[in-house]
């Protein structure tokens, strides 16, 4: 249920309403610059960008006439206050497989990213997490690299595994 209506625009509220609409705005952007070959017809590599598009659009346009009459949020949802902490650890994970991705191969940055994601979650077991984040990251990179032959970064860990591979299949 909503509470009683706010005197003027939600400022949290505004600010996301505007970065949807931001969002869309790259998104059509980016969308109509992709190169279209006269091959074809009406339907062709721009039409599921734009939809996407559109539709992140018309949500953030809906989200910006909710935030300017007074928000979204119930009152129970704005009395709390937000973990700065978790979300400390989550960008930090972020940043670090932007960071560590090149240098130190898809895997490793999935890994750093995974172990700070479960710990901004309040996970205190960062070995299990590094695991099972291993195990998820090599599963996306055999997936991407041998199904449909897509380099998403590799490093150390990569390596190994396609020379483990070679070796098994050499025999």
């Amino acid at each position: 249920m909503r509470g009683p209506a706010q005197a003027g625009p939600a400022k949290g509220d505004l600010t996301v309403a505007v970065g949807v609409v931001g969002l869309a705005f790259v998104v059509l952007w980016q969308a109509w610059s992709i190169p279209v070959s006269p091959i074809y017809a009406k339907v062709g590599p721009t039409l599921v960008p734009i939809m996407a598009g559109l539709g992140l659009l018309v949500f953030g346009l809906a989200l910006l006439i909710s935030a300017v009459r007074g928000g979204w949020q119930t009152d129970e949802e704005k009395a709390i206050t937000p973990d700065r902490r978790a979300l400390g650890w989550v960008l930090a994970g972020l940043a670090l497989n932007v960071l560590t991705i090149g240098p130190l191969g898809f895997t490793l940055a999935s890994i750093l990213l995974f172990v700070c994601v479960t710990k901004g979650f309040g996970s205190r077991t960062m070995l299990r997490d590094a695991w099972i984040g291993a195990v998820f990251a090599l599963i996306a990179y055999l997936g991407f690299a041998k199904t449909l032959n897509i380099n998403i970064g590799s490093g150390v860990i990569e390596s190994a595994v396609e020379w483990a591979i070679t070796m098994v299949r050499g025999r």
